[in-house]
């Protein structure tokens, strides 16, 4: 890699972790429980297992690992998530070990886990394929590597769409692509001897109609708190007026409240 471009990788890191650090993802992640649970018990882990969790945010499926036995480490970007997921195991007396750490060069030997995992997180990485071979190096031969991700045609991909019209592009691949079956297969594909896709519904649920759902979003959710802010009023207003659109066409409860279903892709492989 030139300098150049290594000077762009690192510019386009900083501004992620810009991002990420922005709004309050721990507040944000509360609405969102049930979809990591039921993400999480999919994955059917016995007790005692070494567990990676890859941009596990304020720690939401690593302190449910670790409710049941398993030896938990999870590691974000945003220093401000690991504190918070600390603070969180430390409440709830639950032992895990929470790190800052780059998905693209996670610091851990090779085979030091029988199961790495992510929930919505390593897909926002700008080196999907520097992602995935230090998701395979770090798992175990045999052991597991599991990922939620957005795909590009769900509501979550709709709504990226909607808000890169108004901010320039990253420069990076698009995170959704983690969502298209052919693109998972090409980056993790070689290295595992198993690989299950399959297409599921994440639920959103909100006790507030769409218009404060946008403002949720808009105050605590990283993405969407740095996008509002680059833009000037004229820019927020359409910005806001097309989210409030979208979240109400997709709303499948009444007025008051808010129920959007997002497709996100379950990735299930067993490595080499």
């Amino acid at each position: 890699m030139s300098n150049t471009s290594m000077l762009e990788v690192d510019s386009v890191k900083a501004r992620l972790r810009t991002v990420w650090t922005a709004g309050d993802y721990d507040r944000f992640s509360r609405f969102m429980e049930s979809g990591a649970r039921e993400f999480y018990e999919h994955l059917d882990i016995a007790p005692g297992c070494k567990l990676l969790d890859v941009a596990c945010g304020s720690g939401q499926l690593a302190l449910m690992a670790a409710k049941d036995g398993i030896e938990v480490t999870g590691v974000d970007i945003a220093g401000n998530l690991v504190e918070r997921a600390r603070a969180r195991a430390q409440a709830e007396g639950l032992k895990v070990r929470f790190q800052e750490a780059d998905a693209e060069a996670l610091p851990f030997d090779d085979a030091s886990f029988d199961v790495v995992t992510s929930l919505i997180g390593a897909m926002f990485a700008p080196q999907p394929n520097h992602v995935a071979k230090e998701l395979l190096r770090v798992c175990v031969p045999g052991g597991m590597i599991a990922m939620a991700n957005w795909t590009p045609q769900g509501f979550v991909g709709q709504m990226f769409k909607s808000v890169s019209k108004f901010i320039a592009p990253s420069g990076m691949p698009a995170p959704v692509l983690w969502g298209d079956e052919p693109t998972v297969r090409e980056r993790l594909g070689h290295g595992l001897s198993q690989l299950s896709l399959t297409r599921r519904q994440y639920l959103f649920s909100y006790p507030f109609p769409p218009t404060e759902v946008v403002e949720f979003f808009r105050l605590y959710y990283g993405p969407t708190n740095r996008a509002f802010a680059s833009l000037d009023a004229m820019g927020q207003s359409q910005l806001r007026q097309d989210l409030e659109m979208l979240w109400t066409a997709h709303n499948r409860a009444g007025a008051d409240c808010t129920t959007v279903f997002a497709e996100y892709l379950e990735v299930i492989g067993i490595r080499v």
